[in-house]
C-alpha cells in the first residue's frame, strides 16, 4: 500500500491543516511535504529491489461497472512522482515567503490537495482513476490561481484557463467512455467492461484506423491544452503572469507534464494508428509552438511573462519528441521534462526574489542588480543556462536527446526546432543583462542579497540542474523499459 500512501499523504496532511494557525500551519505543512519526499525516495528504492509490482495497488472500487482503484508506480511514473515530491516542499517554502497572504493555511492545504491530484494522475492505472484525479488536480489550483491572485483581471483569467481545461477534460472522458465500452471483461470480473489500463489498450488497437483517428482528438484535446500546444495555449500566458509565484510554479513546473504523461501513457499506446495519422499534424503544431513562443518573449518586458513564454517554447519542443515516435525523442522528453521542471521553478524563483525586493518585474526599472547580490546572480545565472542549454546542465541533456529525436523523424523539422537554443539564448541573456548588469537603477544600491532560507530553496534545484547533466543515465534507465514498451505498442 506504499503507492496509496504516497497519494493520500499530502491529502490527510491538507485536511488536518484547517485546524492549524499560524506558524504551525506552515511546520505542518512543510513537514508533511518533507515525509512526503521522504517517502517518494523510499519508493524509488523499494522499485529498484523488488520491481514495479512491489508499487502496485488494485482494489475494487465499484465492481458493477469493472472499475478498480488501481494504481501502480514503473519508471516513467517515479520520475514524475519524484520531481513532483522534490519540487513541492520548495513550492510551499516560496509560499512562506509571501506574509501578505490571507488566510495562508487554507493556501497550503491547497497545495498539498494539489499534489495528491498530480501523485494520483501520475500513478493511476485505470482510465476513470486517472480522469477522477485529473480533475482532482484542477480544483485547487483554480482557487490557488483565482482568490490569492492580486490581478485586477483574476476573475476572467482564472476562468479562460478553467474553462479550456474542463472543456478539454469532458472531451477525454468521452474518448475513455468510448473506449470502454469497446471492452470485454477483466478476468474473474462479472462486470460486462473493463477500464484498466491494459483492457484500453487493447480496445483501442482493435479499433479501425478512422475510429482511432477521431478518438485520438478526443483524448489529445485534454493533453493539449494542459501542455499547452499552439493554438490551446492562449490561457497560459496571463494564468502564469497574473497567479501568486507558488501557484505559477505548481502550473509551470508540474502540472503542465500531466499533459506530455498523458500522451505518453494514455495516447500513444491506445489509439497508434490515430497517432501515426495525426503525427505530421502535431510536430507542425509544436514546431510553431517553439517558434512562435520565442519570438515573444524576446518582445516581453514582464520576467513572469517572458519565462511563461519561454515555456511556451520548450514544451513545444517537447511534444515534437514524443511524436517523433523515436526512443531518442521520448526519452528525451522524459529527461527534459525533469529539467524543465527544476529549471522553470528556478527561474520564476529567481522572479518572485526580485520582485519582493524592488517590487516591479519590468525590465526597463531594472539594472545593475548584480552589484549587492552576488548570491542572486550566481543562482539567476545557473538556472537560466540550464534552460538555454549549456552543457553539463540537465537542459542540454534533454534539448539534445529531444532534437536528435525530431532530427530522426525529419531534418527540416529538426533543423527549425533547433532555433529554440539560439532563441532561448537571445531572450534569456537579455533579462539577465537588463535585471543584473546594464545601468544601475533605483534599486541598484538597496536591493539585498538572497537569505540563508533563500539559498537553502535554490541549493536542491541547482544540485538537480547538475545531477541531470552529469548523469541523466539515473534516469534514462529507470523510464527506459517503459519507453521500449510504449513504442513496441505504436509498432515502432
Amino acid at each position: 500500500m506504499l503507492t496509496a500512501f504516497l497519494v493520500f499523504f499530502p491529502l490527510a496532511a491538507a485536511l488536518l491543516l484547517h485546524f492549524a494557525k499560524g506558524g504551525a500551519a506552515r511546520a505542518l505543512a512543510l513537514g508533511a511535504s518533507l515525509l512526503e519526499l521522504a517517502v517518494a525516495i523510499f519508493a524509488a528504492f523499494t522499485y529498484a529491489r523488488s520491481g514495479p509490482g512491489a508499487l502496485d495497488v488494485n482494489l475494487s472500487w465499484i465492481p458493477s461497472a469493472g472499475i478498480n482503484f488501481h494504481l501502480g508506480i514503473d519508471g516513467l511514473s517515479l520520475c514524475l512522482v519524484l520531481l513532483t515530491a522534490v519540487l513541492v516542499p520548495i513550492i510551499l517554502a516560496t509560499a512562506f515567503r509571501h506574509d501578505e497572504y490571507e488566510n495562508p493555511g487554507a493556501f497550503y492545504a491547497l497545495v498539498l490537495f494539489m499534489q495528491t491530484g498530480l501523485l494520483g494522475v501520475f500513478t493511476a492505472l485505470d482510465a476513470f482513476v486517472f480522469y477522477f484525479f485529473w480533475e482532482v488536480a484542477l480544483i485547487p489550483i483554480y482557487f490557488l490561481a483565482g482568490a490569492w491572485s492580486r490581478a485586477d483581471r483574476r476573475i476572467a483569467i482564472t476562468f479562460k484557463f478553467f474553462l479550456y481545461t474542463i472543456i478539454g477534460s469532458l472531451f477525454m472522458l468521452a474518448g475513455f467512455v468510448y473506449l470502454y465500452l469497446q471492452t470485454g471483461p477483466a478476468a474473474g470480473s462479472l462486470a460486462a467492461h473493463s477500464s484498466d489500463i491494459q483492457a484500453m489498450y487493447t480496445a483501442g488497437k482493435q479499433l479501425a484506423a478512422s475510429q482511432q483517428a477521431w478518438v485520438f482528438w478526443l483524448i489529445f484535446a485534454a493533453f493539449a491544452v494542459k501542455m499547452p500546444i499552439f493554438p490551446f495555449h492562449t490561457w497560459q500566458p496571463d494564468t502564469y503572469t497574473e497567479s501568486p509565484a507558488p501557484a505559477t510554479m505548481l502550473l509551470s513546473g508540474i502540472m503542465l507534464k500531466m499533459g506530455i504523461y498523458g500522451c505518453l501513457r494514455w495516447l500513444l499506446p491506445v489509439v497508434p494508428l490515430g497517432v501515426s495519422q495525426w503525427q505530421q499534424l502535431v510536430m507542425v503544431l509544436a514546431i510553431i509552438g517553439i517558434i512562435y513562443g520565442a519570438i515573444i518573449a524576446i518582445r516581453q518586458r514582464d520576467m513572469k511573462r517572458l519565462i511563461a513564454y519561454s515555456s511556451l517554447s520548450h514544451v513545444g519542443l517537447m511534444i515534437a519528441g514524443v511524436f517523433s515516435l523515436k526512443a531518442i525523442g521520448l526519452q528525451g522528453a522524459v529527461v527534459q521534462m525533469l529539467a524543465h521542471g527544476v529549471n522553470v521553478v528556478g527561474m520564476f524563483l529567481v522572479a518572485d526574489a526580485i520582485e519582493r525586493r524592488t517590487g516591479t518585474r519590468d525590465l526597463a526599472d531594472l539594472g545593475g542588480l548584480t552589484r549587492r547580490t552576488p548570491l542572486l546572480s550566481v543562482c539567476f545565472l545557473v538556472m537560466l543556462l540550464s534552460t538555454v542549454a549549456l552543457p553539463l546542465t540537465g537542459g542540454f541533456v534533454g534539448e539534445f536527446l529531444l532534437l536528435a529525436g525530431v532530427y530522426e523523424f525529419n531534418m527540416w523539422a529538426g533543423a527549425v526546432a533547433g532555433l529554440t537554443i539560439i532563441f532561448s539564448a537571445v531572450y534569456l541573456l537579455r533579462m539577465y543583462q537588463r535585471a543584473m548588469l546594464g545601468p544601475d537603477s533605483a534599486y541598484s544600491d538597496t536591493i539585498t542579497d538572497l537569505s540563508g532560507k533563500e539559498l537553502f530553496m535554490f541549493a536542491p534545484l541547482i544540485a538537480l540542474v547538475f545531477w541531470l547533466g552529469l548523469f541523466p543515465g539515473t534516469f534514462l534507465h529507470l523510464s527506459e523499459p517503459t519507453i521500449s514498451s510504449i513504442l513496441t505498442a505504436v509498432g515502432r
